[in-house]
């Protein structure tokens, strides 16, 4: 009996920890993105207020130009989720981009437009999608993607992994989500749009229940896509009883995120909540409160879907109706008839998830297990260091450089300096994993984790190794203050090259801030820069 619990323990503990860590890259891959997706969904906001006030015609250009600035993340939404998704599992950002990207590409769009018959990838017949804004297939082909990538950068050479490694993985995994990753989501949708036809004819209780309870989630998914056609296919008949039983829902998520605002004391979780209330309340559009709140913390996933249940109960049980399509909202309210029957099934959802947040709050243990799992999974490589310069000479800002990927920080946050003497040295113990054969560059991985890219001049590479001499080979283990690269920094200038020199940390996604330890003149071994964990 005791062999049979501890044998049943060990499993379930496991796996545990293994949807934690799912979790926390899914909740870290979204994490980049609610900057913009609250200052995007205030913009739909506005919009709304606006036109509903007669100040604005959503026939005018400038409706449909603001329009665009608040919609595009949400419509090119698999590029922008493939870049941090990569970026957090470890693998080429802009790779993962490029495979969202390809979903939207007007190539692909085209055919799926045109309702194109007969499409095939080599001889394998393809079901066409619209993929904008979805979720579910980009999540699943980044994951492969950046298992693909580890396994290239083990077999590859590596001056050869910069152009092919993107090349076999977008060949492999752009067609792979096509057919296969997109398409099971689609079939996963139809058999939801089944099941919910079936249920609607049996109870409306029933079907708003499920529908309330689920419609968060089927959201996160990317599923809801689905059943959006049955809703369009009610209204042409007279009217959709199931718009209001998924109102419920988003009427939940704004409950939750009013109970989380009144309920925490961290400063950036308020602010968070408070800016997914307005667009979410205003505009329908709940990203915020569903990215940022809902799936970081389990027991929200639970108030949401018991507040959504009995708010969809309600509407299915009174038989509101939709009589148009329309995001719900509080401006959307005259949408649905009959009017005081529609308020009760979604301010209930709304009261209900408020009072329960308030009452259980939003963090339970298995929340507070999955921070410590989130930083344990995202920043197990990485610690709390300070980087020595590496260089003597005047530190300026990364703006001052006229490379855009450095003084964009495309590259990574750091510093840069105006070097007086020809010299680096190593900035960190660590390991010399990048030597350019031109040694005007060259990349170091500290002992604990940080990765450090120190170029020397702008556009030096021209010169082709000449004034540069290395002093260590790649994967050398070197030392702090060990000499590194001697470069002639007079000829370099004479040649007509700025030699100001950009060290940045191209981890940086890795660190919750890269912060300069000071400013004006630094000396070699002094110390640059703080990477905060």
């Amino acid at each position: 009996m005791t062999t049979t619990t501890i044998s049943n323990d060990v499993p379930k503990e496991k796996k545990d920890t293994v949807m934690n860590k799912i979790l926390g890259v899914v909740s870290g891959g979204f994490a980049p993105i609610l900057g913009v997706l609250a200052g995007a969904g205030l913009i739909s906001a506005l919009l709304a207020i606006l036109v509903t006030l007669g100040w604005l015609s959503d026939k005018s250009g400038t409706y449909a130009i603001l329009s665009a600035a608040g919609h595009a993340i949400f419509y090119f939404f698999p590029v922008f989720l493939g870049i941090t998704l990569a970026a957090k599992l470890g693998a080429n950002g802009f790779v993962g981009g490029a495979i969202g990207a390809a979903l939207l590409e007007p190539h692909y769009t085209g055919l799926v437009a045109s309702k194109a018959q007969n499409v095939d990838f080599l001889g394998i017949p393809v079901i066409l999608a619209n993929y904008s804004s979805t979720v579910f297939p980009i999540l699943i082909a980044v994951s492969i993607y950046s298992i693909l990538d580890k396994l290239l950068k083990r077999v590859i050479y590596k001056d050869l992994q910069m152009f092919v490694n993107p090349l076999i993985s977008l060949i492999i995994i752009v067609p792979l989500t096509v057919l296969v990753f997109g398409p099971f989501g689609t079939y996963v949708g139809g058999a939801l749009a089944v099941v919910i036809k079936f249920l609607s004819s049996k109870s409306g209780m029933l079907t708003g229940a499920v529908m309330g309870a689920a419609w968060s989630f089927l959201t996160i998914l990317g599923l809801h896509w689905a059943i959006i056609p049955i809703f369009i296919a009610n209204l042409a008949t007279g009217g959709d009883p199931l718009s209001p039983m998924i109102a419920a829902a988003p009427f939940a998520q704004i409950g939750m995120g009013f109970g989380v605002l009144l309920k925490t004391r961290d400063k950036d979780l308020k602010t968070l909540a408070g800016s997914g209330l307005v667009p979410g309340a205003l505009a329908g559009t709940t990203e915020i409160i569903t990215y940022g709140i809902l799936v970081r913390y389990k027991r929200t996933m639970v108030i949401v879907a018991l507040a959504g249940a009995i708010g969809g109960a309600i509407n299915g049980a009174l038989g509101v109706k939709g009589t148009a399509f329309a995001l719900p909202s509080f401006l959307s309210i005259p949408v649905f008839v009959p009017i005081g029957f529609y308020l009760i099934g979604t301010l209930t959802s709304l009261v209900i998830a408020l009072v329960l947040t308030l009452i259980v709050g939003y963090e339970g243990k298995s929340d507070i297990e999955l921070a410590k799992t989130v930083k344990e999974f995202g920043l197990a490589n990485v610690k709390r260091e300070t980087i020595l310069s590496p260089l003597s000479g005047e530190i300026i800002p990364l703006s001052e450089i006229s490379d855009p990927l450095f003084s964009t920080e495309m590259v990574g946050k750091g510093i840069a300096i105006e070097p007086t003497k020809g010299e680096v040295i190593s900035p960190v113990n660590g390991t010399i994993t990048t030597l350019f054969p031109t040694e005007h560059a060259i990349g170091i991985t500290s002992e604990d984790g940080a990765e450090i890219l120190i170029c020397i001049g702008v556009d030096t590479i021209n010169l082709k190794g000449q004034f540069f001499t290395s002093q260590v080979k790649q994967w050398d283990t070197v030392a702090k203050g060990d000499l590194l690269i001697q470069f002639e920094m007079d000829k370099i200038k004479a040649k007509g090259f700025d030699v100001k020199t950009p060290v940045v940390i191209t981890n940086t996604n890795q660190y919750l801030d890269v912060v300069p330890a000071k400013g004006g003149k630094v000396q070699a071994n002094d110390e640059l820069i703080k990477l905060l964990v």
